[in-house]
């Protein structure tokens, strides 16, 4: 899923929450689909800042250089 459907979607299950309509347990089950949403949003930005932190700036032009993720200790 791209990240502006995630988005879209998430923004129609808050839509959805606050309207206060649905029953408890429609409303449970989105609020945990909006949760997964969240995290895959938040994933989604992780690696969009790693793929910019890439880019760097050497004698006044911008080179790109492949993204290596760092192994976690």
């Amino acid at each position: 899923m791209k990240f502006e459907e995630a988005t879209e979607k998430l923004q129609k299950i808050t839509q959805e929450l606050e309207e206060g309509e649905l029953p408890l347990e429609e409303a449970l089950e989105r609020f945990e689909e909006g949760m997964k949403l969240i995290t895959l949003c938040e994933k989604k930005l992780e690696e969009v800042e790693k793929r910019i932190q890439i880019l760097i700036k050497e004698k006044d032009q911008f080179k790109f250089k492949e993204w290596e993720e760092k192994k976690k200790d």
